[in-house]
């Protein structure tokens, strides 16, 4: 007997998912989610161009965001279709990764693996830049200086935001990321009391628009009217707090800036750390001396008219040294060590004596530039290193440097002739008429500006010439007063009318002597208030020599005559670096500073915080962290007007948003009679105040127009709203007030997973 064949059962058609489960699979939303976390974090960055100078660090900080949003777009995408989460988790692994790998490439290439795998060296690196990051904020005042370690510490820290806001626009949480968008871009604003930045206010406004309305359209069975309702209500709102209450906050942006501590950069602008009210230590230097040596930083010695440019010679590494001996053996010499401290100061340079001959207890990174013998790193700060200096003290005799030309000054065929004031060539013949050397002209002119000219900080800027250029120079010449930027520009261009080769160097004076002790070795201390610039005089055989112009400051440059021997007696008084130092000690002039006048820039009222600044930005960052709980009681007391009057949409729209800032269970495919049954059943609710709000909602529903009811729905929607918050706990109910659930999160048939 044959058996008919059975029929095989037909295979069932795949399982459709809807649309709205779909997002990872859309390439569209991933972009987007994507796009709208990188405009986000450059919104958190735009308030940081306010307080640090224009420089490499926004280049680092926006390549970085593009690197770390472009990861997480291309990992969800290629891990779309894995189980859930495996794609967040495996764009946060790749997110860090290329951030680590960006950061290591643009700081410290040089010392990784292919430029972009850290080593040890790299760590090191990593953490110097660190310190001397920390080191600039601290102690430093706005606007900062871009420096290498500004840019790491900024381009790690929005590394870390961008990461943070790339995850929570891609889980729909918007209100988190528009506070922490917010919260980023507010810490310039109040660290530095500066003005507050509406048209950032404005940005913050539009970009958490944008984000509540992208992030509440990848939900398919969200109500995209309500939903657009809501955004344009968060979005208002915060425009209107841009527009009317931040002008309205009276910051002191006189108050810009810690204040201490100094940033140092290649150029003559040391009028505003010089002004500082409050001087602090910003190194101390250990030497068997009797006095400590002039610390220079670098030079400068070309001049386009307006400005002095930093010296840009080649660089070397620690290991060939600092170059040949500019001195011949006939002069006499003394070799000398100094160890040196950084403690607040942030530069690209580091302090040393004149001449350097060799450094020890320095990384990799730091460069030699031997034409000026300085020390030079592109991506290492001055902050928190501590390293000692070889040098030698050059003290030819009085007849030997007597007997020397000045070198003339080099013929740069790049630049063009400038023309200088004609009070500069007037004074240089007049001043040295009675010289018969160059050193003996120098001198004159030296003794000029001490005699016949006054220290001060204040005069450059109430007479409009605080400046480095030739006619600021002329300006300086007629009033004669300023401070040590102008006595050595126009004394260098003097000498340089002169035939006569100069540069100006940027450093530090010796300091003052403390109680303590290493050893035999003495300590200085060094403040912010001994920057200083002098300059110096190219003389063949004898290197540069130091001259000291500015009045009442330092000691003057003076050669004694030599014996018959060599001149072993001969030397030079400080503070030239190249000579040997007297006994006498040498400090920052006494300056007044503003203490009298209670309301001059530098008075001591200025210095003790105004706690309103500081009141009025918190509440502002405050009102900020609390927009969405006020947007949502705005919506409440809306909807509550409208069901008094018989609006029983809104009161049953109120009734499901409520569920969710509880985290309740809710699910539009429950009929109004199934929801309220289980609300009476398992939360206790009010089943007679239910009851009324179902009834107008199926009389609202199904009704012929014109017999829908009247009345008044608002005190069972207060009932009903009562008993369901006391339901839940404590502090589940806070978190319903301050981060409603329902401005954010999906109301589709599966919401009931978010409990």
């Amino acid at each position: 007997m044959f058996r008919a064949e059975q029929p095989r059962a037909a295979t069932p058609p795949p399982r459709t998912v809807p649309r709205w489960h779909r997002d990872r699979d859309e390439p569209d939303r991933v972009v987007a989610t994507g796009v709208l976390a990188a405009v986000g974090a450059l919104v958190a960055l735009w308030p940081f161009t306010s307080v640090i100078t224009p420089g490499a660090w926004s280049f680092t900080v926006v390549l970085i965001v593009v690197a770390v949003v472009g990861t997480g777009m291309l990992v969800r995408h290629l891990l779309r279709r894995r189980r859930a989460g495996l794609g967040d988790l495996g764009a946060l692994l790749a997110q860090v990764a290329v951030a680590v790998a960006v950061l290591t490439l643009l700081l410290a290439g040089d010392t990784a693996i292919l430029g972009v795998v850290p080593t040890a060296t790299t760590l090191a690196v990593f953490q110097g830049l660190g310190v001397a990051a920390w080191e600039q904020i601290v102690f430093g005042s706005a606007p900062l200086d871009a420096s290498p370690a500004l840019a790491g510490a900024l381009g790690a820290g929005f590394a870390v935001v961008a990461i943070l806001l790339d995850h929570l626009v891609a889980q729909r949480s918007a209100v988190l990321a528009t506070v922490l968008i917010g919260v980023i871009g507010a810490v310039p604003m109040i660290v530095t009391f500066g003005d507050p930045n509406v048209a950032w206010f404005v940005a913050l406004a539009l970009t958490a628009l944008l984000l509540f309305r992208v992030t509440a359209q990848r939900d398919g069975s969200s109500p995209r009217r309500s939903s657009l309702s809501v955004a344009v209500g968060v979005g208002a709102a915060a425009v209107v707090s841009a527009l009317v209450v931040t002008p309205a906050l009276p910051v002191a942006p006189t108050m810009a800036g810690t204040g201490v501590g100094v940033t140092v950069d290649a150029s003559l602008r040391l009028g505003d750390d010089l002004r500082q009210p409050n001087p602090v230590e910003v190194l101390t230097l250990a030497t068997d001396a009797a006095t400590a040596p002039y610390l220079r930083l670098t030079t400068l010695s070309r001049f386009d008219g307006r400005v002095w440019q930093p010296d840009r010679g080649d660089l070397q590494s620690q290991a060939d040294g600092f170059g040949e001996p500019e001195w011949s053996e006939g002069v006499a010499t003394e070799d000398a060590t100094t160890s040196i401290r950084i403690l607040r100061m942030s530069s690209a340079w580091l302090p040393v004596p004149y001449p350097a001959t060799d450094v020890s207890g320095l990384n990799g990174s730091w460069r030699v530039a031997p034409e000026n013998r300085t020390l030079y790193s592109r991506r290492s700060d001055a902050a928190g290193n501590d390293y000692t200096v070889s040098s030698t003290r050059v003290t030819p005799t009085l007849e030997q440097i007597r007997a020397v030309d000045a070198a003339p000054p080099l013929a740069d065929p790049d630049t063009e002739d400038v023309e200088l004031p004609g009070i500069i060539g007037e004074l240089a013949a007049e001043v040295t008429a009675d010289a018969d050397t160059d050193y003996d002209r120098l001198v004159a002119l030296q003794n000029w500006f001490r005699a016949q000219f006054d220290y001060s900080l204040e005069t450059p800027v109430e007479e409009g010439f605080d400046g480095t250029g030739a006619d600021a120079v002329a300006r300086f010449l007629e009033e004669r007063s300023g401070y040590c930027v102008h006595f050595a520009g126009a004394f260098a261009l003097i000498a340089e009318s002169l035939d006569m080769r100069v540069r100006i160097v940027v450093g530090y004076l010796p300091g003052s002597l403390t109680d303590e002790k290493r050893g035999d070795e003495s300590i200085f201390s060094v403040t912010s208030d001994q920057l200083h610039s002098w300059p110096e005089v190219l003389f063949p055989g004898i290197g540069w020599v130091s001259f000291e112009p500015t009045a009442s400051l330092g000691v003057p440059t003076a050669f004694r005559a030599g014996e018959a021997q060599g001149g072993a007696t001969g030397g030079i008084t400080e503070p030239a670096p190249t000579t040997a130092p007297q006994t006498q000690e040498t400090q920052g002039p006494d300056v007044d500073r503003g203490d009298a006048d209670p309301g001059s820039a530098g008075s001591g009222e200025l210095r003790r915080l105004d706690p309103t600044p500081v009141a009025l930005v918190t509440l502002g960052v405050v009102v900020l962290l609390l927009l969405p709980g006020i947007v949502r009681l705005i919506e409440r007391r809306m909807r509550t007007r409208r069901a008094a009057r018989g609006d029983a949409a809104a009161a049953w729209a109120e009734l499901r948003d409520t569920l969710l800032d509880l985290a309740l269970p809710v699910s539009d495919a429950d009929s109004p009679r199934a929801r309220a049954a289980a609300l009476a059943r398992d939360r206790g609710a009010d089943a007679e105040a239910l009851q009324r709000l179902t009834t107008a909602v199926e009389r609202a529903n199904y009704a012929r127009p014109g017999a829908q009811g009247t009345d008044d729905l608002a005190e069972p929607l207060r009932a009903v709203l009562s008993s369901l918050q006391h339901s839940v706990d404590g502090p589940t109910r806070v978190r319903a007030r301050l981060l409603p659930r329902s401005l954010y999160a999906p109301r589709g048939a599966d919401a009931a997973l978010l409990a």
